[in-house]
């Protein structure tokens, strides 16, 4: 009979203990097995991001207690497809697929980062420093001796912001409809960089962020290149998660970057730190999208 009662005591004891280890668990957060996914746009091409990416997953893994995997994909619309379609929990997009990826499945801008202490950048469009062009006016002149180029289709200041800026000046329309000798889309801003650089188109539209990037790393020459054309500010790039992200990962998420010195990371993205982002950022861009009928009223 006591032998009896010592089994059911203990068998008790073992059912509190596991249940109070499980709450445990919850309180500490996510379960090791859980794996968190990223995607990543190409703001610069793959190769040149991977290095930072590892050790930014691994920062993340440790800090949310799960495995995190950051990968870097082949182009814009590749990582909003996949955070519309529940195959990543976090992006890091343009202003434009963050807006689109925030109409099509709720995706919430929690971080971007500063560049020079700032969360702004802006569109540039550049030229070889040997064109006669001192601005856009000037180049404007004769638009048919113009091979121009933009970056991405869903690029912001790659694409958006130019296209809108060279539709109020009349010359530009579409891919195929336009004024120019040629107009292409090289994917990237550092192959909008190169192509300029060398000669292989005469201007094209490329983030500022990026540029000046590019000219410090040396994969550019500064001198052999100009800038002829400056938009307004623009707010930097935001890292979005899935809307049905739970308040205490998005919080960890958003402490993570804010607490980055790592000079890698932060060169990755041109950044000199991070700070907190919403959709309410973004409301110019928003406006833009829908002018150019990229996304619904």
């Amino acid at each position: 009979m006591k032998k009896s009662m010592y089994i059911a005591a203990f068998i008790c004891l073992s059912i509190i203990l596991s249940a109070c280890g499980s709450k445990a668990e919850e309180a500490e957060g996510p379960l090791l097995d859980e794996t968190f996914t990223i995607g990543v746009i190409p703001a610069q091409t793959v190769g040149a991001m991977e290095e930072a990416m590892d050790k930014l997953q691994s920062l993340l893994s440790e800090e949310l207690n799960r495995k995190v995997t950051v990968d870097v994909y082949p182009d814009y619309n590749g990582v909003v497809e996949a955070l519309n379609y529940d195959k990543i929990d976090m992006a890091y997009l343009g202003p434009l697929t963050y807006i689109i990826a925030n109409q099509k499945s709720g995706a919430k801008a929690i971080i971007t980062q500063e560049i020079d202490g700032k969360p702004y950048y802006h569109s540039y469009i550049i030229t070889y420093e040997d064109e006669p062009w001192e601005s856009l006016e000037d180049l404007l002149h004769t638009p048919e001796e113009v091979d121009f180029a933009f970056g991405d289709p869903n690029s912001t200041s790659g694409s958006l912001i130019p296209t809108i800026e060279l539709q109020k000046r009349g010359v530009f329309d579409s891919q195929e409809d336009h004024d120019f000798h040629s107009v292409r889309y090289t994917g990237s801003h550092d192959a909008t960089a190169l192509a300029v650089q060398n000669k292989q188109i005469n201007a094209g539209a490329i983030d500022s962020a990026i540029y000046h990037q590019l000219i410090e790393s040396g994969k550019i020459d500064k001198e052999q290149l100009k800038v002829i054309w400056k938009s307004e500010e623009l707010f930097q790039y935001p890292w979005a998660v899935h809307k049905d992200t739970n308040e205490e990962t998005i919080t960890r998420l958003q402490e993570t970057f804010l607490s980055i010195e790592d000079e890698e990371i932060l060169e990755a993205f041109g950044a000199s730190g991070f700070t907190k982002a919403s959709k309410e950022d973004y409301r110019n861009i928003e406006e833009a999208a829908k002018q150019q009928g990229i996304i619904n009223e």
